[in-house]
């Protein structure tokens, strides 16, 4: 995983390729939260194969890339016809494609200006969250990381309550990824950084994109810090 989708951390990829590279296995990383934030360069970062999602650079749902290396080889995983090097049957989805090529373009250029904007509102919305609402964990690495991820836990107070109270105002975060929607384990992520289930089950995700605005940013602040300081109040635990 070039990026993690919950806490945000960029791995170290270049030096990862390296080594798959001196012991000559074929290296294949998951590009998904990276492309679009990150500078990728596949022959520098010795990488073989990579998997890419459009709609997480703007481009339309339900259609990616995989990109893999000429010489490397691989059982193709859907049977049938022969589109795709006969590597995946079915018809190609033209329109998914054009638009994946389009917001990938537009991604590429704007690379850098959004990578800036989105990164000060991030760092804006970190230091009023510790400013104002207090005992909480920003996770993940402070540097390292996607410039539009904040993975925080907030002290005494359960991340399911805040998405209701968020949700009814129309503010939309999660408590982890997607890909783990629906489950009531603690997020396999944040319990390999150290946190205990308490605090995994108090955390919550905010993603920030080129679109939103600084307007935008403190009504969420005004809204979390009226939350929590109510949800605490209610807490056992935490009084």
């Amino acid at each position: 995983m070039f990026a993690n989708n919950e806490i945000g951390t960029i791995q170290p990829i270049n030096e990862i390729g390296k080594i798959a590279k001196k012991h000559k296995v074929a290296f294949h990383t998951d590009c998904v939260q990276a492309i679009g934030n990150i500078k990728i360069d596949v022959k520098e970062m010795r990488i073989d194969s990579l998997s890419l999602s459009a709609h997480k650079f703007y481009g339309p749902k339900g259609i990616g890339i995989l990109y893999v290396r000429d010489g490397i080889n691989f059982r193709k995983f859907i049977n049938g016809g022969h589109q795709e090097q006969n590597k995946r049957a079915g018809t190609e989805n033209v329109p998914g494609i054009v638009g994946l090529g389009k917001a990938l373009e537009l991604a590429n250029n704007k690379l850098e200006k959004n990578n800036k904007y989105v990164y000060e509102l991030r760092q804006y919305m970190i230091n009023e969250l510790v400013n104002r609402i207090g005992d909480i964990k920003i996770n993940g690495d402070l540097e390292k990381r996607l410039p539009g991820n904040i993975s925080v836990s907030l002290k005494g107070v359960e991340a399911d309550n805040i998405l209701t109270e968020l949700d009814s105002k129309e503010i939309y975060i999660s408590t982890g990824s997607a890909c783990t929607t629906g489950s009531i384990e603690s997020s396999h992520v944040l319990k390999a950084i150290g946190l205990t289930d308490t605090e995994a089950h108090s955390t919550i995700r905010i993603s920030i994109g080129k679109n939103n605005t600084k307007e935008e940013i403190d009504i969420v602040i005004k809204e979390l810090e009226r939350i929590v300081k109510k949800l605490r109040k209610l807490s056992v635990l935490y009084n």
